[in-house]
C-alpha cells in the first residue's frame, strides 16, 4: 500500500467514535500520516482546511455526513487548490457515499487513499457549490426538518418517518424550467437536479447522474390530484413509480423561476430563491473513489432506453 500524507477534518460529533479511531490507528500503523482535526463551530471546516493547505497537506479527508462533504468542498474551491479530497462517511444517510459506493466500514473508506484522485465535476445553484444534489419542494423540507435526535435513533428512515408525519402540510410550488432543448413549467411536489444520484435517506430522484460528464440530471415530480398518493411513491423509495410520474433530463444548465421564494436544499444546506441558474464546475474536484464507483458511469436515462427498446 502507498504511503500517505493527508489530514481528515472530522464533525464534532464524531470524536468519539471509537470504530474510527481504531481505524485511524490502524492507518497509521501501516505507515501513512493521517493528522486529524476535529470541528467545534460553523465555520471551522473551512478554517481547517485552508490551514491544512498552508501546512502542506495535499490530500484532505471529509469526515462527517453529506453536509460535511459539502463544506470540504467548498473550501477547496474557495482556495484554488489542486488538493486531493476523501470522504469517510459518518452522517445519518450518507447518500454521496452510498450512490458512489465508498465504503461505510471507517478503515475501508480509508483505503481509497491510495487510489489515485479522479477529476469530478461540481454543481453550481447562484454561486453556492454542490457536489451530490440541489432539492426542491416537499423533499426539501423534509430533509430540513428532519430532527436530529430522529436521524440518531432511526437513521435513514428518520427522513420517510418525517415525510409521512407531514402529508398534512403538503403544498406544491410553482416553477418555470428552462435549458437547453428542455422547457416546463407548472406545479411540482419535488425537485432533484442532481450531480449525485440520491438524498433524503435513499430517495433516488437521478438514479443515472454521472459527476464527471459535465452534466446535471433533472428530476421533476408534477404536482398531480392525488397529490398524497404521488408523494407517498417517491417516500417510499419506488425508483419506477417515480419514473412513470416524473419529468426527466439531462443538462449543462438551468434556470428556475417562480412567482414565490422555491425552497433549494443544497447537500443539507437550505436556500430560498425566486430565480436560481444551476450550472457545473466541469471536472473542478480531485476525488478518491472506487475505481467501479457507479457515478463514473456514464448512462443513459430510462426514458432514453425506453425509447430505443
Amino acid at each position: 500500500m502507498n504511503r500517505s500524507k493527508a489530514l481528515l477534518v472530522l464533525h464534532g460529533k464524531q470524536a468519539l467514535n471509537e470504530e474510527l479511531r481504531a481505524a485511524v490507528n490502524e492507518w497509521r500503523q501501516l505507515g501513512n500520516e493521517l493528522a486529524v482535526r476535529v470541528t467545534w463551530e460553523a465555520g471551522d471546516t473551512e478554517r481547517l482546511v485552508l490551514e491544512a493547505l498552508d501546512a502542506g497537506y495535499r490530500t484532505l479527508v471529509a469526515g462527517g455526513g453529506d453536509g460535511t462533504v459539502r463544506e470540504m468542498a467548498q473550501a477547496l474551491l474557495a482556495s484554488g487548490s489542486d488538493a486531493s479530497m476523501a470522504v469517510l462517511p459518518l452522517g445519518t444517510a450518507n447518500d454521496f457515499a452510498h450512490a458512489a459506493e465508498i465504503p461505510l466500514a471507517p478503515f475501508d473508506a480509508l483505503t481509497l487513499l491510495s487510489r489515485d484522485p479522479v477529476p469530478v465535476d461540481v454543481g453550481e445553484m447562484n454561486g453556492q457549490p454542490f457536489l451530490n444534489m440541489a432539492t426542491g419542494g416537499f423533499g426539501s423540507k423534509v430533509t430540513a426538518t428532519t430532527s436530529e435526535e430522529l436521524k440518531r435513533v432511526l437513521g435513514g428512515s428518520a427522513y420517510l418517518l418525517t415525510g409521512l408525519s407531514r402529508f398534512n402540510e403538503l403544498r406544491a410550488a410553482w416553477g418555470r424550467f428552462v435549458a437547453p432543448d428542455f422547457a416546463w413549467e407548472g406545479e411540482f411536489l419535488a425537485l432533484g437536479i442532481g450531480n449525485g444520484r440520491q438524498s433524503g435517506g435513499g430517495q433516488q430522484l437521478c438514479p443515472q447522474a454521472s459527476i464527471d460528464d459535465g452534466l446535471l440530471d433533472i428530476c421533476i415530480v408534477p404536482a398531480p390530484a392525488d397529490a398524497v398518493g404521488t408523494l407517498g411513491t417517491l417516500l417510499s423509495g419506488g425508483l419506477l413509480g417515480i419514473d412513470t410520474v416524473s419529468v426527466k433530463a439531462r443538462v449543462p444548465w438551468l434556470e428556475v423561476d417562480g412567482p414565490d421564494e422555491i425552497g433549494i436544499n443544497l447537500d443539507g444546506e437550505p436556500y430560498a430563491a425566486k430565480r436560481m441558474r444551476f450550472s457545473v464546475k466541469r471536472r473542478a474536484l480531485r476525488l478518491h473513489l472506487p475505481d467501479d464507483s457507479p457515478l463514473l458511469r456514464d448512462e443513459p436515462l430510462l426514458r432514453d432506453q425506453q425509447q430505443t427498446a
